[in-house]
């Protein structure tokens, strides 16, 4: 019966590949926004949505494991996943960050009407990818089970803990492709293909969870679902590729180790995946200041972060819609465009999230009540939510113009101005002033004094490289 069980599974993800007949790719494939001429207020706010959403949907398919075992299996399947989400999320933003070089590179050749080196790049980057996934999945299995000694898991569930790492990483060339892949699409304007092809990965992951569970596979089968929807979201848009006109057409044939485009791609998106690393890494140690004020506090941390992790993905996203676009115009070489984007682009991304933290506010005590919080734990809960989401405005402003910085190739710069200001102030406040008086009001201060040094940090990098793109402006003239 199991064995019929994903003979199931596969069947029904080769017949939705063939539903999706070439006219339909196409359809969608020329679904793209015009970065270099007309209003720049539609077509961001038309990147950035599709793009917050789709980092919404992929913190939903750790979450739909989540509920499913929690619920319906067991504790200790449920803590195998907990277990797993600090090396899951570093994961991802390691690749998230690396495909942002893609991203760059593929637009800003777009820009300057270099066709054929674009779709150069656009086979780089799928075979980039692939090897990447590979690289990991490898190192991965070899290092999972040391992996749960170093992260100090329990013995009770340490063995189901390696177990679901094992197999989610089979799906690691999956999760890779699809990061680079929407990189791919969203340099060429069009973020409606990657965020269909999740929506359609997100109803396999979460049909293949209660599938599994109802059949009796429990945690093996709920990993495998996940394993499994990687790969859909990836395939749909590779199979969307090949269908493709123009640079965004994949022709396995084409595949080329170019090592200029791969050393680009490295320089730019490296520093960009270790920024976002950063954050996982300053929020572990803060969530090890957290577990010391208790399980009350632990509890109202937990039900908050629900409500960040859904909230500061449209911060980002206005963020990657100025890097696009940024690029797009610098290749074409103009540079009042480009000026034009960032003041837009963080204009809007200041007034959206304003909005979005006034929805927050109005909604978050019924919220957190949802989870049968004590009276004491949802007051914790709304420090929280106050105090992060509260000052999610200053988050705009690094992110924007660290963005813009990523438009023009400078990477490795905001990334160490945001290693200094997010860990380094953090840490040091942790040390001093909490340490000093710990309490968990104190610990969340950490949170937007960092962001007000990155805020100042950032800026003065971002007006160096305006003053440095003035002067080759003048000097052009």
């Amino acid at each position: 019966m199991k064995d019929g069980f994903f003979f199931f599974i596969v069947m029904c993800i080769i017949d939705l590949f063939e539903i999706i007949g070439k006219r339909g790719i196409s359809a969608l494939a020329a679904s793209q926004i015009n970065m270099l001429e007309g209003s720049l207020t539609k077509p961001l706010f038309q990147f950035a949505i599709p793009v917050a959403l789709i980092g919404i949907l992929q913190q939903m398919f750790n979450t739909a494991d989540i509920m499913v075992l929690g619920r319906y299996v067991g504790t200790e399947a449920l803590a195998a996943v907990g277990n797993n989400a600090p090396v899951i999320g570093v994961m991802v933003n390691l690749f998230l960050g690396i495909s942002l070089g893609a991203n760059v590179l593929i637009a800003r050749r777009l820009g300057g009407r270099q066709l054929k080196e674009a779709s150069g790049a656009v086979h780089t980057t799928v075979l980039m990818a692939l090897l990447t996934g590979l690289f990991i999945l490898v190192v991965g299995e070899i290092l999972a089970g040391p992996l749960m000694g170093w992260m100090g898991v329990p013995e009770e569930v340490r063995a189901s803990s390696e177990f679901y790492l094992r197999i989610y990483l089979l799906g690691m060339p999956g999760m890779t492709l699809y990061d680079f892949l929407s990189a791919i699409y969203r340099s060429h304007g069009n973020v409606r293909t990657p965020l269909l092809s999740l929506v359609t990965a997100s109803l396999v992951n979460i049909g293949g969870n209660f599938l599994a569970v109802f059949l009796g596979f429990g945690l093996a089968g709920v990993v495998v679902a996940t394993a499994v929807a990687n790969y859909v979201s990836s395939g749909l848009l590779l199979r969307m590729l090949r269908y493709g006109h123009g640079v965004l057409h994949f022709y396995p044939g084409a595949i080329r180790i170019r090592l200029d485009d791969i050393r680009e791609i490295l320089r730019v998106g490296v520093p960009a995946g270790i920024q976002g690393m950063v954050f996982n890494l300053s929020n572990m140690v803060i969530q090890s200041a957290i577990n010391s004020e208790g399980a009350l506090a632990m509890a109202a941390s937990a039900a908050a972060y629900v409500l960040e992790i859904n909230s500061y993905p449209f911060i980002i996203a206005f963020g990657q819609a100025i890097t696009t676009f940024t690029s797009q115009n610098f290749g074409a070489g103009n540079q009042e465009r480009c000026r034009e984007v960032i003041r837009r682009g963080l204009c809007l991304n200041f007034l959206f999230t304003c909005g979005l933290i006034g929805l927050v506010f109005l909604m978050a005590r019924p919220f957190l009540e949802i989870f049968g919080l004590q009276e004491e734990a949802v007051e914790l809960g709304l420090v929280k939510i106050h105090l992060i989401i509260g000052f999610y405005f200053l988050s705009t402003v690094y992110e924007s113009l660290s963005a813009s910085l990523r438009g023009f190739g400078n990477s490795l710069a905001p990334a160490l101005a945001m290693l200094v200001s997010i860990v380094g102030v953090r840490m040091l406040w942790l040390a001093t002033f909490y340490a000093a008086n710990p309490t968990y009001r104190n610990i969340m201060y950490c949170y937007p004094l960092s962001w007000l040094t990155a805020d100042v940090l950032i800026g003065g990098l971002f007006w160096r490289e305006m003053r440095k793109q003035r002067l080759t402006l003048l000097r052009v003239k």
